[in-house]
């Protein structure tokens, strides 16, 4: 399939899991993408897929958290491709902690990858697509935060629920010029991000965690990275032409059991 031919696309946190998930769909939908990462792994990848798909990538190592990287990113992607009309803005962390021993370094690094990456990204993508008259931005925000949460996940949960806010104010601002903005809310994938808060959360047995996880899952299961890539594909392409500010929950049906004791089942 060819929905993304022609289009160009800023994907951070690219190096693996969800981000290497977008990735792969981007460039099967025949893409042309920039893979940003703050680890240098971003080149292996690249190169990965470049192989796997005949997709024309480049790899930018690069810390979201700082703006003049981002910028630099944004410009190497239009001086290569000549574009850029979609930034999934994928790149964030999750550290667990109970709220009282939960330092200000912990803190700040949640808001700092969190929050202010996808501000920087979309400030360095926005010029870009304003010049060019259209675009879209594609924001992964969670299902924690802004419509359930865990115990120890504070941080996490602040600065995922921030971006349903940052979502919808863009969406608005720039709805008028062409420049569409919308927000995934996933559940659980099965990424190293979630494998390693299933270690912080179980030492002992991790995979113990991550088998309770889908348990609570109506699907009894974790998404796949590429499942989330194909929704990403979907808000990136000209298939989601009407859609903005739209929080997309994409978790398997997690959120929707009352209990997980009451019913027929």
């Amino acid at each position: 399939m060819t929905k993304l031919e022609g289009k160009v696309a800023l994907i951070t946190g690219a190096a693996a899991g969800l981000g290497e998930g977008i990735a792969k769909v981007y460039a099967s939908y025949k893409a042309k993408i920039c893979m940003v990462d703050v680890s240098k792994d971003v080149e292996k990848t690249a190169e990965r897929l470049r192989k796997e798909y005949g997709a024309g990538i480049i790899a930018v190592v690069a810390d979201v958290s700082d703006r003049s990287q981002m910028e630099a990113a944004a410009k190497k992607t239009v001086d290569t491709f000549g574009r850029l009309d979609i930034a999934c803005c994928n790149a964030g962390v999750c550290r667990l902690a109970p709220f009282e021993k939960m330092s200000d370094e912990m803190r700040d690094f949640h808001i700092d990858v969190n929050i202010k990456g996808v501000w920087n990204t979309c400030q360095a993508v926005i010029p870009y697509m304003l010049e060019a008259k259209k675009g879209s931005i594609v924001i992964a925000s969670s299902v924690t935060g802004d419509i359930v949460a865990d115990a120890g996940e504070a941080a996490y949960a602040m600065t995922k629920a921030a971006l349903v806010g940052l979502t919808k104010c863009l969406a608005v601002e720039y709805a008028d010029r062409n420049i569409r903005v919308n927000c995934s809310q996933l559940g659980y994938a099965r990424t190293p991000m979630v494998e390693k808060m299933a270690l912080e959360s179980d030492p002992e047995n991790p995979e113990e965690a991550i088998t309770q996880i889908a348990q609570g899952v109506p699907m009894k299961r974790l998404a796949r990275p590429e499942e989330v890539g194909e929704l990403f594909a979907f808000l990136g392409s000209d298939e989601s032409s009407y859609l903005t500010g739209s929080q997309i929950v994409i978790d398997g049906g997690s959120t929707l059991p009352e209990t997980m004791s009451i019913g027929t089942n």
